[in-house]
């Protein structure tokens, strides 16, 4: 035990090294919040071009970038999307290393959340769309009152996995040098060389966030319900 409380003490107390972990907790925090909301407006946008694009046949070109855009960023890892957005895009920019991941991970959370809505678009019964467009509503206004409120409510337990995987997948920015959790972990392991106490914190910490998230999400999940 004494042997425990000392490694626990070099890897979190001893010379502020706590301040790592709560520094990239907070970026953390924040990379997945403000992807997770940059991922939720683009992923809609998406969704409703390829959407209004099979029902009305307009919007072809749109359409048609927006399916290339989600393939390629399906078809490729977070982390080298991460790394040509920094090196390559960002690369004389002078910009905020933080504000790079939370784009990164921001666009990339935006494709799956368009083919996520999408489902629920699908979901719904066309005789409602059909319906409403019989009492004079356009296509906008049918989505807007009608098929989304109903769309959304269908999948926010898939909205909900979305969120907690990109909150995990911020661990790959440290890639780039941002201090998030992992790279936190990582710093401190290299200075009391146990890489076994600063790993099991980050992942008490990691769990945290995930469970709270999730409770988070089924209380939110319940009052749509009612």
């Amino acid at each position: 035990m004494e042997l425990i409380r000392e490694n626990i003490y070099n890897s979190f107390i001893y010379q502020d090294r706590y301040k790592y972990y709560l520094t990239g907790l907070g970026n953390t925090i924040i990379m997945a919040f403000f992807a997770c909301l940059i991922g939720v407006i683009l992923g809609l946008i998406l969704s409703l071009v390829i959407d209004y694009n099979e029902k009305t046949g307009k919007l072809y070109l749109l359409s048609a970038f927006a399916r290339m855009y989600i393939g390629i960023i399906r078809g490729t890892p977070a982390l080298l999307q991460l790394m040509i957005l920094y090196y390559i895009i960002f690369k004389s920019v002078n910009i905020n290393i933080v504000i790079v991941g939370i784009i990164s991970f921001g666009l990339n959370s935006g494709a799956y959340v368009s083919q996520i809505i999408r489902s629920g678009l699908i979901s719904i019964p066309k005789g409602q769309e059909e319906a409403s467009i019989m009492l004079g509503f356009n296509y906008f206004q049918t989505m807007k009152y009608v098929i989304m409120p109903q769309a959304l409510r269908n999948v926010l337990p898939a909205l909900s996995n979305e969120f907690i995987t990109l909150l995990k997948e911020t661990s790959v920015a440290g890639y780039i040098g941002i201090l998030e959790l992992t790279k936190a972990s990582d710093i401190v392991a290299s200075t009391t060389y146990d890489y076994f106490f600063p790993l099991l914190i980050v992942a008490i910490i990691y769990l945290i966030l995930t469970l709270g998230l999730s409770k988070l999400l089924n209380l939110f999940e319940r009052r749509l319900s009612k």
